[in-house]
């Protein structure tokens, strides 16, 4: 075993990873590999992957054939017109399509190496360590203090010291010095985009690798959307940090990588189905598209 020297996790060989896996049914950390199609870079330092996947709602297939690395400490945006399969796809990430009836992943999504998907892995382990943020602040109904709080009691996650447990996620959601002198006061007294940080604030609580953030923006003024965008790029240095958008300036200010997706619409059905059409740095996808359609859906013509 080696370890990463940048995080000191350890980076297994493919044997004692296999061997971890199967003692302990968790996602471990090993070295990435490098593949992808022309207009899909590679990523070199991928913490999730996902290869060939295809999502069905019963028979209905609503994405299809995505081939995507996601990489550690960078912030992707996922962007496209609506019913592309953006939302879908980032539940698939950290298996929240699996609490809806008739859902079904087919293909492959890796995490640190390990097939997200196998029966022997906690889905609620995936989920503390693939956090997310959905599109309207959703904080539970009880204090601030609690809502912090109940992640780790709930998953029984060993805490020296809750206050300080408390603290830390607050300050790392840039919500603390507003808060501190009213914990015990209603979540609900907040302001939405105070709401926004408290449930960011609650998610990186259980200590995630990963946020998911799904248009965590859209129900916000253009002042909270600055404080949240602000954020995720301070977040970006300890967490990974997927975000869908349809604001496009919005991936060009935060992403490191942006990945384009559309949606082909069956003749017969008038079906939509989601395909990834190009990924790459944010730069080369909103300055030199490879791909016609993502020039046509940046520069406004469709979408």
């Amino acid at each position: 075993m080696i370890k990463d020297t940048d995080t000191d996790v350890p980076v297994l060989k493919p044997e004692e990873e296999a061997r971890l896996h199967e003692q302990h049914g968790v996602p471990v950390h090993v070295a990435p590999t490098q593949k992808r199609g022309k207009n899909n870079d590679r990523v070199t330092d991928a913490i999730l992957t996902c290869e060939d996947v295809n999502v069905f709602y019963g028979d209905f297939r609503a994405v299809t054939g995505v081939d995507l690395d996601f990489a550690r400490n960078q912030i992707t945006a996922l962007i496209g017109p609506s019913g592309c399969g953006k939302s879908t796809l980032i539940r698939v990430l950290n298996r929240m399509n699996d609490l809806i009836d008739g859902a079904r992943v087919e293909g492959k999504v890796t995490f640190r190496g390990v097939d997200m998907y196998a029966k022997n892995v906690d889905a609620i382990e995936v989920r503390r360590r693939i956090g997310m943020v959905f599109q309207k602040p959703n904080p539970f109904p009880k204090s601030i203090y609690d809502n912090i709080a109940y992640g780790p009691r709930v998953i029984g996650m060993k805490v020296a010291n809750m206050d300080d447990l408390v603290e830390e996620a607050l300050t790392g959601a840039a919500l603390w010095t507003e808060v501190k002198d009213k914990l015990k006061q209603s979540a609900f007294g907040l302001s939405g985009g105070q709401q926004q940080r408290l449930c960011i604030a609650r998610t990186i609580a259980v200590k995630p690798d990963v946020i998911l953030m799904d248009e965590p923006c859209s129900a916000l003024d253009p002042i909270a959307t600055t404080r949240i965008e602000d954020l995720m790029a301070e977040l970006r240095r300890n967490y990974t940090i997927v975000i869908v958008t349809h604001n496009m300036q919005q991936a060009a200010r935060v992403a490191d990588r942006t990945a384009f997706f559309t949606a082909l619409a069956d003749e017969g059905t008038g079906d939509r189905t989601g395909v990834l059409v190009e990924y790459g740095t944010t730069t080369q996808i909103f300055e030199s598209p490879r791909d016609q359609r993502t020039e046509d859906y940046i520069s406004g013509r469709f979408g």
